[in-house]
């Protein structure tokens, strides 16, 4: 069974979007296990005000995934709709009538 080229964009950018959300969750969580000197408690790195400020937290590498991640998630999103418009398209071709004129609502008559 062939797959159209929109279902898989489409299934490309919902896993995208997937896998880049569980990547940035993974890097937060182990980002910084240093506990607050305030408190004496580890908190999520989520909600660590220094986070928000300083970028250190992340190495090159982790940048570097995010950003192909993003990057492939965001061309599949863009794709998939041309690829959807330009199968329609096709598929609308061997339907039109020969005149090349068509009337709302009379398409089998």
């Amino acid at each position: 069974m062939n797959k159209r080229l929109s279902s898989i964009f489409r299934s490309m950018a919902i896993g995208g979007l997937v896998a880049t959300g569980v990547a940035r969750v993974l890097i937060l969580f182990s980002a910084s296990p240093v506990p607050d000197p305030a408190s004496g408690r580890t908190e999520p790195s989520l909600f660590a005000p220094a986070i928000s400020s300083n970028w250190d937290y992340i190495t090159p590498a982790q940048t570097w995934l995010l950003i192909m991640l993003t990057g492939v998630t965001l061309i599949c999103v863009v794709a998939w709709p041309i690829a959807a418009w330009m199968e329609r398209r096709a598929d609308a071709g061997s339907l039109r009538p020969a005149s090349g004129r068509h009337i709302f609502g009379r398409q089998d008559r």
